[in-house]
Order: structure tokens, then sequence, then C-alpha cells
């Protein structure tokens, strides 16, 4: 019996791959380069090659953990608090400590992101089957 929170994950994780196939795709998404202007999603999120492979990464985590309501679990209460680390360090190191671009609206993003994860994977109540 798959639960809405394994089907919240797996949808996480297929938005997180779409987003990375947009950055792969975007000019200068193959680029370790930290120039702003260029790996821009949607000509707002500024992207660059790790930051693609994080995303990737996140969506095939997101895809395997909706095997299980446990692992959809991990996946919303860890990755949430991965985001709001990312967020604040998006607000102290806006290039990532010149790896990987965290500033702009990727702050937003990340807490908006941060603040949907630990919330749905904090309040996630397992199914209740009742006996046949």
């Amino acid at each position: 019996m798959t639960t809405t929170l394994q089907k919240l994950a797996g949808v996480f994780g297929v938005i997180f791959i779409l987003v990375a196939i947009l950055g792969f795709i975007s000019p200068g998404g193959l680029v370790m380069a930290m120039d702003p202007t260029t790996g821009m999603v949607l000509g707002v999120f500024p992207v660059n090659l790790l930051h693609n492979i994080v995303h990737l990464l996140f969506g095939i985590w997101g895809l395997v953990a909706s095997r299980t309501w446990s692992g959809s679990r991990t996946f919303f209460t860890i990755g949430g608090i991965i985001y709001a680390i990312l967020t604040i360090v998006g607000f102290l190191s806006p290039m990532g400590f010149g790896i990987v671009p965290l500033g702009g609206t990727d702050i937003w993003l990340h807490g908006v992101l941060a603040v949907a994860m630990l919330l749905i994977g904090y309040t996630a109540k397992p199914a209740v089957v009742a006996p046949v």
C-alpha cells in the first residue's frame, strides 16, 4: 500500500530530476564556474554543474525513498534539514564558499523547500491498516 507520504516523495523526486535536467541544459549549466550570469534556470535561479548534480541526487533519493514510508519520512526530514542549512549558508556565503551558487533567489527557494519538507516529514503519520 502506497501512502500519501510515499507519493509526495516520488513527486518531489521527479521535480528535483526535472530541475536538474533544466539546469544541465541551461547555458553554463555544465560548467563549474561561479559567474552568476551563467547557468540560470528559468532565468532566475543560478546554478552550476555541482548544483545540478545535487538536484539530480536529491531526485534519485526521493524516488528511492518513495518505496517505503520510513524512507519517505527520512527523505523529507533530513532533506528539510539540509535545505535549512543551505538557506543559512546562502545568507552567509551567497557564492557557497566558491563552490556552488546559493545566494539570491536560491535562498528563498531553499527556505521554502526546507519549511515544506520539514512540515511534511515531521507531521507524517503512518497509515493505519484496519484488521481484516
